[in-house]
């Protein structure tokens, strides 16, 4: 079964920085997109970061300059490296994964989330 699972989350203080990862196994042959998402309290899921299977990468304009996001196509695992966190980071982010995987009518891509992972920068 395919699965993600994310790692790196804590406690930081305004102007430091933390690094994310997230690691796909389980049955998958290839994966597209990787992504970052995040929520915080009270709001809705939006994406953070994405990156293609070809690195090509896009960023919420609230973080360019600050996140860079990353992915390691051998070891099916998407970073998030984090600088310069602000207090309106704060959130949990989620890592999003586009896998081809087997399915019961053949080869198909599925759309998987990982757990979350709780990033809280204090001011």
């Amino acid at each position: 079964q395919v699965q993600l699972v994310e790692s790196g989350g804590g406690l930081v203080q305004a102007g430091g920085s933390l690094r994310l990862s997230c690691a796909a196994s389980g049955g998958i042959f290839r994966i597209n997109s990787m992504g970052w998402y995040r929520q915080a309290p009270g709001k809705q899921r939006d994406v953070v970061a994405e990156i293609t299977s070809g690195g090509s990468t896009n960023y919420v304009d609230s973080v360019k300059g600050r996140f860079t996001i990353s992915r390691d196509n051998a070891k099916n695992t998407v970073y998030l490296q984090m600088n310069s966190l602000k207090p309106e980071d704060t959130a949990v982010y989620y890592c999003n994964a586009e896998a081809l995987v087997q399915k019961s009518s053949g080869l198909g891509y599925l759309e998987v989330w990982g757990q979350g992972t709780l990033v809280t920068v204090s001011s």
